[in-house]
């Protein structure tokens, strides 16, 4: 079994591996495409000061005399060293750019995935064990709602309540506690829809098998019954779609920076974009490719361990699921097995 996964968590890091690669493949050729030369034209702004000898200097450096192809291999070997380039608008180093303004994104993206992994468990906790008339008819309602608004209007909504009308922080102050509270909830209320959907549904599943209708029957109350033996099975493919959010995760940090006024990755994309600094735009691109891709190899290798049913070789043995099965989150076997852990904490009760 042992072999079998370390095989397994080596072909998913070299297709990880590829995947980023041909991420920062595909933005080079696309940003080769753009009409006009961007990279020129920026060092001859003459707001810009670059001299001569500087310019001839960042063209040999980027190899923009070369043909494509040698460009292409000089830009991705330096990206896999970490060499990122120079601005081509503050002509310091992209590494250093970024450096300063991940610590804030970071804080603000990590926050928002705490905050969408609690609110979706508890909207999900509440739909099992409260009254129907509650449980079915609100809190379902929740990731629908939650989807519908954007997170720049939330986000605004937060200022005006909490920031203008309670005075717990200060738009001034952006990097404050308060402050990065508030636009985490901004940025994780429209994640944490997706999570409780997928929560929702397979609970809905597992607490019609016949092992919790037993359960029930045995004394179990409905919070035993949810943390013990539905929670976890119902929870691997939320594992998955939480990985995916990521993605949401790193496009709505830009925008929630924007709002609530913080400095981090999104600032520097937009004043990349707007003065077509490449280099900084294709580093953002870059990482933000590395962070998606990795995020998603750690949840393929925990799912795994989280289920041992899953065949990680990829075919199908005595019915057990593959990685990405719909049907992974279901027990195997409708009825309650011998050792099954119900059984024991039944019979405990």
């Amino acid at each position: 079994m042992r072999q079998n996964y370390t095989r397994f968590a080596l072909r998913r890091t070299g297709q990880a591996i590829i995947v980023v690669l041909l991420a920062y493949v595909f933005t080079f050729f696309v940003i080769s495409v753009l009409p006009g030369d961007p990279v020129t034209s920026t060092l001859r702004n003459p707001d810009n000061g670059f001299t001569e000898e500087e310019i001839a200097r960042i063209v040999a450096y980027y190899g923009l005399d070369q043909p494509l192809l040698v460009q292409l291999w000089g830009s991705l070997t330096r990206f896999v060293v970490g060499d990122f380039g120079v601005s081509l608008r503050s002509n310091l180093p992209v590494a250093d750019l970024i450096g300063d303004a991940l610590p804030s994104t970071l804080a603000l993206a990590g926050s928002a995935l705490l905050v969408a992994v609690v609110l979706a468990v508890l909207i999900a906790f509440g739909t099992q064990v409260l009254p129907v008339r509650y449980g079915q008819g609100v809190l379902r309602a929740f990731p629908s709602l939650f989807l519908s608004v954007p997170n720049f209007v939330i986000g605004l909504l937060l200022i005006n309540v909490f920031a203008f009308g309670l005075g717990l922080f200060r738009i001034v102050d952006p990097e404050s506690a308060w402050a990065t509270f508030f636009a985490a909830v901004a940025l994780g209320i429209p994640v944490s829809a997706q999570i409780a959907e997928v929560l929702i549904t397979n609970l809905d599943h597992a607490s019609s098998q016949e092992y919790a209708s037993v359960a029930r029957s045995r004394g179990l109350t409905q919070r035993r019954l949810f943390t013990r033996h539905l929670l976890k099975p119902s929870a691997l493919p939320a594992v998955t779609v939480l990985a995916l959010t990521v993605g949401e995760l790193l496009g709505g940090s830009l925008i929630t920076e924007a709002v609530f006024g913080r400095s981090g990755i999104g600032s520097i994309v937009q004043r990349a974009v707007a003065s077509q600094d490449l280099p900084v735009l294709q580093a953002v691109v870059g990482l933000a490719a590395v962070v998606f891709v990795l995020v998603n190899l750690l949840a393929d290798l925990a799912y795994p361990i989280l289920d041992p049913r899953v065949d990680i070789e990829g075919n199908r043995k005595k019915g057990g699921p593959v990685i990405g099965d719909a049907d992974a989150s279901a027990p195997e076997s409708s009825s309650t097995p011998s050792d099954s852990p119900v059984k024991e904490e039944a019979s405990i009760v």
